[in-house]
Formats: structure tokens, C-alpha cells, sequence
């Protein structure tokens, strides 16, 4: 048998086997003793959805973070936010160039495919950028942060809970330390706080919007009219599902709080759900259409080449301008006077269909299982392959197999849909096209 060679691995296979090995690397090191706090150690079905969560920064847990974790156990937890966050082909290029050795042009190509880049040429620039971003925002975030949480918990902990805050935020990770303390769990004591709410969703909007938007609107001297059309299209994206579903929860959930609560509650919840999974509202209270609203949100997620999951807000302009030509009846598909390629279309309606047969299904096993309301096990399949984190309160009373079921849609939300297809599934041999027959759509 010819052992298996990493170094012949395309991009997709290279991300499914790193981020498994990330996993099993973080679930082992959960089950220390070192790693729970008081006696005794984490079960392995705990450490390895704990595991699972961090490293595709979605945020469920089973058991809550600040409490149950030993600062061993955080710590760890952390690193695979930030691994994760990033992505495993990120870091290992990040190890090559600061370690000074030669980087092939496999590693290069593996690079440029994980984070959707545009050209391979300046790749390694591309990735010292993204460091150093990276770097940048959780660092002003931390700095942020420490104005508020040194003078209520102290210097030892208010540093480490700013740190700790703003990498899980700018991973769209949604981890927090804070629940237990907090009267609905995550940073809900923190709802009228504007330095928190503004500090951390300008963190989850930054890593959300993707390190090739970011390099864009950088290099191109903040000219609108320069910009790739792929960073039109997120920007314009990001700003309807930021606005619009902020206005509807200011006027139908949180119409009974006042003006300060109101606007950052609404602005909150509304960047929260695309992948984020922190909270400053009872959740709980939301209305039904609230929570249908969430789980749209959720599914869509945040930009290609970010720390965000989701089927990606490109996916959803891509379908919607693809059903504007079919029904302006015209030949192609465009965005910003640029024509969508075939491929592209086929692959978003193919995503999308993906991720709600995903959610859908999942959901339906969970709530036979469980004896659940299906709208609320809807929710929590969303926030699981959506990367989000966000929760109804049921996760931690989950049996086996329906945790199973969760960390399967984290992983698979993580690494991407296709991702997971393209690396198990052999490309067929072209045969040749078959005979032509109209079928009635519609």
C-alpha cells in the first residue's frame, strides 16, 4: 500500500485533513485534567464538541466556557478560534514565513484557493497582510475592550477577557467568558453599553467582510469606482442585511426599550447572526418571525475569504441577480455591469440548496429525537453549518447523537459544502454531453 503523500494533496483535501487533525489536537488537550477547572477532566464527547465549535469558530458549547474551562483550557480553546478563524492553510504559510524557509508553489497554490484569492502572483504579501490585519484589529479591539472590562474585574482578568472578546469576535466565533455572570447568558448585561456593542460588532463586520475586500479597499486608495466588482458586491451585500433586518427589529422585537437599548440591540442582533453567535437580548423572547429572520440570516453568514461561514453573502447576489435576468429575460447575468460566469451560478444554486438540505433534515431528525419544537431545532441547525453560535438554550440538554448531528454541521459549515464534495469525490471522466430535452420550469 503506497503511503499517503500530504505534499500531493489539492487545497480542498489539505483543509478537510487539517482541520480534522485541528480537532482531534484540541479535543485531546480538553480532556487534561490541566484543562477543566476543579477536579477531575472533561469527557471526551465534551472536549470534542468543544473542539469542534472553536476550530469552526461557531460558538455552541455544552458546557459554559468561563466556568467549566481552567485557564489551560481557554487558552486552548482560544488558539483554535485564532486557527480556525484564519484557516489551517493560513497558519501553516504563516509558520513557513516566519520560520524563513522556501515556500513551494504548492503551498502557494493551496493559499490562494482557501481564501478565494484572485491571483496567485503576491500571494505571500497577500498573506502578510492578513496577518497583520488580523493582528491590527483584535489588538485595537483588546484596547477597546480593557476601557471597560480592567475597571470591573480587574487588570488579570479584564486583559484577558479583552483578549479574549475580541479574537473570538473578529473570528466571528461568538465564544464568550462571561455568561454565567451575565443575566441571559454571553455579553447580555453589556445590551446598553456602547463601547462593547460598537466595539464588537465593528470586530464581527471586519472579519466578516473577508481579507480580500479589505486588501481591495486598501490598495485601491478608498475609490469606489476601482474596486473588483466581488468587493461592490460584499459591501452592498453586507449593508442591506446589516440595515434592513436592524430596522425590523427596532420596530417589531424591541419596540418596548428605550432609544439608547433600542438601536444597539437592534444594530447588535442584526451583525451578530451573520455567523457571530454573541448576544446582548434574551433570546428566548424573540418572536416567531424574529427567529425565521434569524435563521435567514444565519444561513447566509458573511463573505467569501473571511472568518465568517454561511453559504456567503456573493452566493446570494449571484442568485438574485441570476432570477432578475430570468425574469428580465435576458441572456446573461450580471452585477455592476460585469457578467456572472455560467459556473458561478450553477455553484451558488447548487450552496444553496446544500445548506438547506443540511438545516432541513438535521432539523427533522433533532426534533424527532429530542421531542422539540422543529422552528427551534431550525434555529440551532442554522447557527450549526451557518458557523454562528447563537442558541435557543437547548444544546447543552442534547443527547449523543443529536450533538453527532451539530458538530457534523460545524464541520461541514467550516470547510464549506463543495469543499467536503470535491475532496471525497473523484472528478468523472468526460464522456461527452448528452442528447438535449426540454423540461418546463416554473
Amino acid at each position: 500500500m503506497k503511503k499517503l503523500q500530504l505534499k500531493n494533496l489539492d487545497s480542498s483535501q489539505s483543509i478537510i485533513l487539517g482541520f480534522i487533525l485541528l480537532i482531534l489536537t484540541g479535543a485531546i488537550l480538553l480532556t487534561l485534567p490541566v484543562s477543566k477547572a476543579g477536579a477531575g477532566h472533561a469527557s471526551f464527547m465534551d472536549a470534542l464538541f468543544t473542539s469542534v465549535s472553536a476550530s469552526c469558530v461557531t460558538g455552541l458549547v455544552v458546557q459554559d466556557t468561563g466556568t467549566y474551562w481552567s485557564m489551560f483550557g481557554q487558552v486552548v480553546i482560544l488558539a483554535l478560534i485564532q486557527t480556525g478563524g484564519l484557516g489551517i492553510i493560513t497558519m501553516a504559510l504563516a509558520i513557513v514565513i516566519f520560520s524563513g524557509r522556501k515556500i513551494g508553489l504548492v503551498l502557494r497554490n493551496q493559499m490562494a484557493e482557501s481564501i478565494d484569492a484572485p491571483y496567485l502572483s503576491g500571494i505571500l504579501r497577500l498573506t502578510r497582510f492578513i496577518l497583520f490585519f488580523t493582528a491590527a484589529a483584535e489588538g485595537a479591539g483588546a484596547l477597546a475592550l480593557m476601557t471597560v472590562f480592567i475597571p470591573a474585574y480587574g487588570v488579570r482578568r479584564g486583559l484577558w477577557c479583552s483578549i479574549f472578546h475580541s479574537i473570538s469576535a473578529f473570528c466571528n466565533a461568538g465564544f464568550d467568558i462571561l455568561g454565567t455572570e451575565q443575566k441571559f447568558g454571553s455579553l447580555t448585561n453589556y445590551a446598553a453599553q456602547p463601547v462593547v456593542n460598537i466595539t464588537i460588532m465593528a470586530l464581527i463586520a471586519a472579519g466578516g467582510l473577508g481579507f480580500i475586500t479589505w486588501h481591495d479597499i486598501l490598495t485601491s486608495g478608498r475609490r469606489a469606482g476601482k474596486l473588483r466588482m466581488q468587493s461592490k458586491t460584499v459591501l452592498l451585500m453586507t449593508a442591506l442585511l446589516i440595515g434592513i433586518p436592524a430596522v425590523y427589529f427596532y420596530f417589531a422585537e424591541y419596540g418596548s426599550e428605550n432609544g439608547n437599548l433600542r438601536i444597539l440591540a437592534s444594530l447588535f442582533q442584526s451583525v451578530t447572526t451573520r455567523t457571530a453567535g454573541f448576544n446582548t437580548m434574551n433570546l428566548t423572547a424573540l418572536s416567531e418571525p424574529g427567529i425565521f429572520i434569524f435563521i435567514i440570516l444565519m444561513l447566509i453568514g458573511g463573505s467569501p475569504g473571511s472568518t465568517a461561514g454561511g453559504i456567503k453573502t456573493t452566493t446570494v447576489a449571484v442568485l438574485a441577480a441570476d432570477a432578475v435576468s430570468v425574469f428580465r429575460r435576458r441572456r446573461d447575468t450580471s452585477l455592476f455591469h460585469r457578467r456572472i460566469s455560467d459556473d458561478a451560478a450553477r455553484k451558488a444554486s447548487a450552496i444553496l440548496l446544500m445548506y438547506l438540505t443540511l438545516c432541513s433534515l438535521s432539523a427533522i431528525v433533532i426534533s424527532r429525537l429530542e421531542n422539540l419544537p422543529i422552528l427551534t431545532c431550525l434555529f440551532e441547525t442554522a447557527s450549526a453549518v451557518g458557523t454562528v453560535g447563537l442558541t435557543l438554550g437547548i444544546t447543552t440538554g442534547l443527547h449523543t447523537v443529536s450533538r453527532i448531528i451539530l458538530m457534523f454541521l460545524m464541520y461541514s459549515g467550516r470547510v464549506g459544502g463543495l469543499t467536503l464534495i470535491y475532496a471525497t469525490i473523484a472528478n468523472a471522466p468526460n464522456a461527452g454531453r448528452n442528447p438535449m430535452e426540454k423540461i418546463n420550469i416554473g
